[in-house]
This record gives structure tokens, C-alpha cells and sequence, in this order.
């Protein structure tokens, strides 16, 4: 008998609770990899300030592998539940095979690059001599797994897709889970120091993409990875770079912004300023990742109903998305209200940097409510397979407004006007944002047409 998907049968509200509840927690629990090292690098009195500002220097790298993820698994991921929609198992399952072997030849790639200019990648990330070392130590093992971290990510956007977001949420939490394990054995009862905290990254990520590709060989999956479908086509191949795009160039934008950011805060703020917006990146990413789930939960609703032409489950679908996001941000923007010092404690607990730390995190998320419609609103034309729009709206907070305030504002306004340069992107790109999606709506059925 037929299994049937739930994503074009179930109540939109029950499916967004099904689907973005385990996505969020998922993705909460993948957003400790990187925190949970710097909470623990932060508070060993050997590292300390300088062990934050290393792994801060390093997180465009990490945000570039994470890209590569997102390229090919959310691409193809979106391709598959396209398929699934339309009643097309086969070509589904092309889909999956063809990104499990781009996500294996990208990894590889990154991998052997990253071990080979190392040095020259953190120099230009902005590295000083006294972080270089604490950096090197970290990097170099984390290129290792590089591959494991692509698979793992990228793959698990397929179980999500395929009607498992509860399985898709567990491989999260195995690998976060082996992670928060190992870090204080390494860090602190093996006295391993940044090479102990990368090295329970890479395992950690080992366990999951393990599991990850697993699934697909298991009786829990409705399609099945068959070593067929893993010999690339060219029109399969370009189609999966085409839809993953704008979700790729949106974290390629994130890695820039952190570059020209920490080249910024060194010229107004030295290790220290790199420190400080170090931990407030951290707890960024603790507070936009419900967002990013909710986002991962609803974009396969809106796909497979999208490719079923159910187009009013299509706008329930989103307008209910942005609707969870905006009030799971609230929860993150009043924490940076009234709690930040302690915030910002959890890190580390020297007094400057927690009292710039605190300065940094209230200035920089004063607008952080816009957030939720803005991301909801700009993926949702990458649901639809429109990747050109959907790219442009990514990209306009991160690159067309946020960077060059960055740039701009500390030449009036010192390290204060770095720290505005966020709020002032937040507004401009959720006006543009606006127009796309009341347009895009109005239109929906229109573009259906060429699926």
C-alpha cells in the first residue's frame, strides 16, 4: 500500500506544529556546536578572551561550510518535495542521489582547500598574531570533518522533506548531543584546549551524517538513496544549484558580513570589540534559529502543495509561518532587554568585555521583531521556485544595506555606529520584503505554471 505524504493531507496549523517544532529544536540544538565551544573556550583561564576571538575569526569559514549544506541540500530538498508533490517518486529520488554526490564532492573540495591555505584564509579574515595560533589550532582539525558536517547538513533536509521532521530533529540533536558531551572532556579533563573542542565538532559530526545517510537505506524513508540516482545529470544538477542559491548566497553573505565586520571592529575596537561581537554573534544565532527552523518546517509544506497547485493551503501555509516566527523572536528580542548582562556572562566574565559585550547586544538586535517576516517572507519564493526574487531578498538585509552601513556609519559614529548599522538594515529590507511578498501572493497561480 501506497504510504501517503502528509504535507498536501493535514490541517496547515497541525503540519507547521509537526514539522517546524522538531526543526526548531533541531536546529537550536545544531546552533550548539559552535556556542557551546565558545562557552567553554571562554571560560578556560588559558584561552579565554583570545580562544572567543579566535573561534570568532573563524566563524565565516564555518558559516562558508555551512553554505555548501544548504546549496545542495535545501536545493535539492526543495526539488524532491516539488516531485513528491507532483506524484513523480522517480524523478524525487534522481533528486536525492544527485545531492548526496554533490554534497560528497563539495565537502572533499573544501576539505583538502582549507588544509592547504589555511593560513593565508584566517590572515585574511582578519587573524591577529596573538589569535593566529588559538585559530590555526582550531581550523585545522575542523577542515577534517568537513565533509561530515556538509553530508550531515545537507542530507537532513531530504528526512524533513520526506515526511520525518521528528527523525530529521534527532539526527540534530545526536550530533549536538555527542558534542556536548565530549567538549568539557576534551577542554578541560584532557586539557586539550582548541583542538579538543574541534575535535568533538568532527566527531560529533561523524555520528550524524552516519545516521543521516542511513535512513535513506532504512524501512523508515519513503524514497530510498539508490546508487542509480547518484551518477550526476547536467538539467538535475544546475536545477538543484538554481533553487538552492538563494539560501547559499544568503549564508555566503552571512561569512562576508562577519569578514568585513571583524576587519571593522578591529580598526574600533581591537580583540577586544572582536570578542565582544563574537558572543553576540553566538547569541544571535540562539535567537534567529527558531526563525531558521520555523523556515525549514514550512518550506516543504509550501512546495508539495505548491507542486499539488493546492494554492490555498500555499498561502496559509506562510502567512501562519510568519505569524509563529514574528512571536518566537519577540522571546529572543525581550531576553536582549532585560537580561543581556547575564547574557553575555555565560561566555565570559571579564567585567570590560561583558560590559561592551552587553553595550553591543542591546544596540545591535533593537529592531530584531522584523526579523521573523523577513526571512519567512524571502524563502518563500525559493519554496515556490522562484530563486531570482527569493535571492535578491536574502541577500538585501545581509550585503545591499547591512554592509555598507557597516562600512559607512563608524566613519560618523565610531564602534556605536557599527552596532546601528544592524537595526537600520532590519527596516529598509522588511519594507522591500513587503512589496515582493503582497505581489507575489496576488500572483501565485501564475506562476505555477512552469512547474
Amino acid at each position: 500500500m501506497e504510504k501517503l505524504n502528509p504535507l498536501g493531507e493535514k490541517k496547515i496549523s497541525k503540519l507547521l506544529i509537526q514539522f517546524s517544532v522538531p526543526a526548531i529544536v533541531g536546529m537550536m540544538a545544531n546552533a550548539l556546536y559552535n556556542i557551546v565551544d565558545r562557552i567553554f573556550i571562554g571560560n578556560k583561564a588559558d584561552l579565554g578572551a583570545y580562544g572567543i576571538a579566535a573561534i570568532t575569526i573563524s566563524f565565516p569559514i564555518m558559516i562558508t561550510l555551512i553554505a555548501l549544506g544548504v546549496l545542495f541540500g535545501i536545493g535539492g530538498s526543495t526539488l524532491f518535495a516539488i516531485k513528491l508533490g507532483q506524484k513523480k517518486e522517480e524523478e524525487a529520488e534522481k533528486a536525492l542521489g544527485n545531492t548526496f554526490s554533490l554534497l560528497l564532492i563539495a565537502g572533499l573540495t573544501f576539505s583538502l582547500l582549507g588544509q592547504i591555505f589555511l593560513t593565508q584564509i584566517l590572515t585574511l579574515f582578519g587573524a591577529s598574531s596573538e589569535v593566529m595560533p588559538y585559530a590555526k589550532e582550531y581550523m585545522r582539525i575542523i577542515f577534517m570533518g568537513a565533509t561530515f558536517q556538509v553530508m550531515s547538513m545537507g542530507m537532513n533536509n531530504f528526512i524533513r522533506a520526506d515526511g520525518n521532521p521528528k527523525i530529521a530533529m534527532m539526527s540534530m540533536f545526536l550530533g549536538a548531543g555527542i558534542n556536548m558531551i565530549l567538549d568539557p572532556i576534551f577542554i578541560f579533563a584532557m586539557n586539550m584546549g582548541m583542538a579538543g573542542a574541534a575535535l568533538a565538532t568532527i566527531i560529533s559530526q561523524i555520528c550524524a551524517s552516519i545516521w543521516v545517510v542511513g535512513y535513506f537505506f532504512g524501512k523508515r524513508s519513503r524514497s530510498k538513496l539508490k546508487r542509480a540516482n547518484m551518477r550526476l545529470h547536467r538539467t538535475l544538477v544546475l536545477t538543484i544549484i538554481s533553487l538552492g542559491v538563494p539560501p547559499f548566497a544568503l549564508q555566503l553573505a552571512n561569512s562576508l558580513l562577519n569578514i568585513i565586520l571583524n576587519r571593522t571592529l578591529i580598526a574600533y575596537g581591537g580583540d577586544l570589540g572582536i570578542s565582544a561581537m563574537g558572543i553576540v554573534n553566538s547569541l544571535q544565532t540562539l535567537l534567529i534559529m527558531p526563525v531558521i527552523g520555523i523556515n525549514q518546517g514550512v518550506l516543504p509544506i509550501i512546495s508539495f502543495n505548491f507542486g499539488a497547485r493546492q494554492f490555498d493551503r500555499v498561502k496559509e501555509a506562510a502567512k501562519l509561518g510568519i505569524l509563529a516566527a514574528t512571536a518566537l523572536v519577540m522571546v529572543g528580542f525581550l531576553a536582549t532587554r532585560f537580561i543581556p548582562t547575564q547574557m553575555v556572562g555565560l561566555f565570559n566574565q571579564e567585567p570590560e568585555l561583558v560590559k561592551l559585550g552587553s553595550f553591543a547586544l542591546k544596540r545591535w538586535f533593537m529592531l530584531t521583531p522584523l526579523i521573523g517576516f523577513q526571512i519567512i517572507g524571502a524563502n518563500f519564493f525559493q519554496a515556490i521556485g522562484r530563486p531570482r526574487s527569493a535571492m535578491f531578498l536574502t541577500l538585501s538585509r545581509q550585503v545591499i544595506f547591512l554592509i555598507p552601513a557597516i562600512l559607512i556609519f563608524p566613519l560618523f559614529w565610531g564602534l556605536e555606529g557599527i552596532l546601528f548599522a544592524a537595526p537600520f538594515a532590519d527596516i529598509i529590507s522588511t519594507v522591500v520584503t513587503a512589496f515582493f511578498f503582497y505581489y507575489g501572493m496576488k500572483n501565485l497561480e501564475k506562476k505555477a505554471t512552469v512547474w
